[in-house]
């Protein structure tokens, strides 16, 4: 397998770049969050094995970034961070796997090529048809019923996410996770500004209503 390591602390990554090689692999490193993301935008990886804490661009503005693009890579997490809210975090952010530094370098490896065996993900659909909506990823285009719909940014970005969830409740902590990338009190109007406004653009001048409020838990985009 081809392994890319992103780690900057040269100790450790000695020691896995040689366990890795040892069994086999090729191995490939980055001591910091910018090479890591240049590499796993440049190259094929199988796995990517990433520190938490990397200078420039931390581990999960990493992790971030390489799941925005669509890259689907098994990401197996290092961090000395070993609360589970971090660990949470850690796999909210995109990671498959969390191990907790020290850690013994058969158990890396072990769950490195358990993440080498995992079939493939498919890449997120870049068009998505929901009922009359149809919403272009890539162009950021939306129509319904063929009528171009003009959305803001993060108009657009709540509707994706409803309609990538569609017929499920969303909640409004989910909104803010997804959306807004950070999270503050769920109760705050916010959210319920956005999705007033997103609703009126999609909404005006048809009679059926897509987005419709589930009171006490959030949205949900109707299917039909």
């Amino acid at each position: 397998m081809r392994v890319l390591l992103i780690e900057d602390d040269d100790r450790v990554a000695d020691f896995v770049d040689k366990g890795l090689r040892e069994e086999g692999h090729l191995a490939a490193r980055a001591a910091d969050g910018a090479a890591g993301l240049a590499l796993a935008s440049s190259e094929q990886f199988d796995v990517i094995v990433l520190d938490r804490m990397l200078p420039n661009v931390d581990g999960l503005s990493v992790l971030q970034t390489i799941r925005a693009t669509g890259d689907t890579t098994p990401v197996l997490i290092l961090s000395a961070l070993g609360a589970i809210d971090e660990r949470v975090k850690g796999l909210r952010a995109g990671g498959d796997d969390y191990l907790t530094k020290p850690f013994a370098l058969t158990e890396l490896l072990a769950r490195v090529e358990a993440l080498g065996r995992r079939p493939a993900a498919a890449p997120p659909a870049t068009e998505l048809r929901i009922g009359p909506l149809e919403i272009d990823i890539a162009a950021r285009i939306v129509r319904r019923a063929g009528q171009r719909i003009e959305l803001t940014a993060r108009e657009f970005r709540i509707l994706e996410y409803l309609a990538r969830n569609a017929g499920r409740v969303v909640t409004r902590s989910m909104l803010l996770e997804h959306v807004w990338d950070y999270h503050f009190d769920p109760q705050t109007n916010v959210i319920d500004q956005h999705v007033s406004r997103l609703r009126q653009k999609i909404e005006r001048g048809f009679d059926d209503m897509l987005i419709e409020t589930v009171r006490g838990s959030g949205y949900r985009l109707r299917t039909g």
